[in-house]
């Protein structure tokens, strides 16, 4: 399949506001080259091979923000929104365009992709790295391909670390734009008793069924096509749903019917200029907040019916 990428060049300052215009737009994943404090990152998490010479030649001050639309996503036009909203925020930014196939999209996530901790439990690894897992993590193996939802991005992570908080054997999950399938993947990992994912890309779910096989959960989980939940049946004791303000808030029309009596929804994906609109929808639909966690310029919550 041929992907455009877009490249977006900006100011290291304008990063968090860059990106988070960028996912405005993208439904395949971001990526994002950032090397300012690489040598902090290093001392981190020195036990991984993460620097080369040819990283450490990158720029420190400018950051490049990797965006892949497919064919049927009108880059054109996506190219044209992201230029007005860049103007409109004061963002001085080079965006730039180019076709490649989906073989070259898998080399770039290689290049910049690599293994990490998330929360207290849950670690994720590449599929073409190696982990030293010195914490006796449970470590999530992932090819990405052309899905959204590696754990690097806060929207992702933020969600994990709430699974990892409500998770327990008699867990269990539905996933709401399911990606690369890493939420069910983390969900069951962590021991919940079976998850369900749902998305409407074809290339996600193929993806996500790949990664759980990968993991040793494909028993304990499935996937489908659909717009949202409407090709789920059932209650589950966990909603999740990792997607944009909008989509959630669409989402709360109905989602409770997919939810056990004490079950509960985490949502996330939510931009800090959104987080009064999607708090109005969750107090119109009957919901509270059980748990907020921010990061960044994102938020996520935890939901439960009143």
């Amino acid at each position: 399949m041929q992907f455009t990428e877009i490249k977006i060049k900006v100011d290291i300052k304008q990063i968090e506001t860059a990106s988070a215009i960028a996912n405005m737009v993208v439904p395949y994943g971001i990526y994002i080259e950032d090397y300012s404090d690489i040598y902090e990152g290093v001392e981190q998490i020195a036990h991984i091979d993460l620097i080369d010479e040819d990283l450490l030649k990158k720029e420190r001050d400018i950051a490049v923000i990797h965006i892949y639309l497919n064919e049927c996503d009108n880059p054109k036009e996506a190219i044209s929104y992201l230029s007005e909203r860049f103007k409109a925020e004061g963002i001085a930014a080079e965006v730039v365009s180019e076709n490649v196939d989906d073989s070259l999209w898998n080399e770039n996530w290689k290049k910049y992709f690599k293994p990490f901790a998330v929360g207290k439990k849950l670690a994720v690894c590449p599929s073409w790295e190696k982990y030293e897992n010195r914490e006796n993590r449970k470590v999530i193996h992932l090819d990405p391909g052309a899905a959204f939802g590696t754990g690097t991005h806060a929207t992702t992570s933020l969600c994990m670390e709430l699974l990892e908080k409500y998770t327990n054997g008699s867990t269990t999950v539905l996933d709401i734009g399911t990606g690369s399938g890493i939420l069910c993947i983390s969900a069951l990992l962590l021991g919940a008793k079976s998850a369900f994912g749902v998305d409407i890309d074809e290339m996600s779910v193929k993806t996500a069924k790949e990664n759980a096989k990968r993991n040793g959960v494909e028993a304990k989980c499935d996937f489908t096509v659909g717009d949202l939940a409407k090709s789920v049946t059932g209650r589950y004791n966990i909603v999740c749903a990792n997607i944009v303000a909008d989509v959630v808030i669409r989402l709360m029309d109905n989602v409770a019917d997919y939810m056990e009596k004490d079950g509960i929804l985490i949502i996330s994906g939510i931009i800090d200029t959104r987080k009064t609109d999607v708090e109005a929808a969750a107090e119109k639909h009957g919901f509270k907040i059980a748990e907020h966690l921010s990061r960044e310029e994102w938020q996520a919550y935890v939901l439960k019916c009143e």
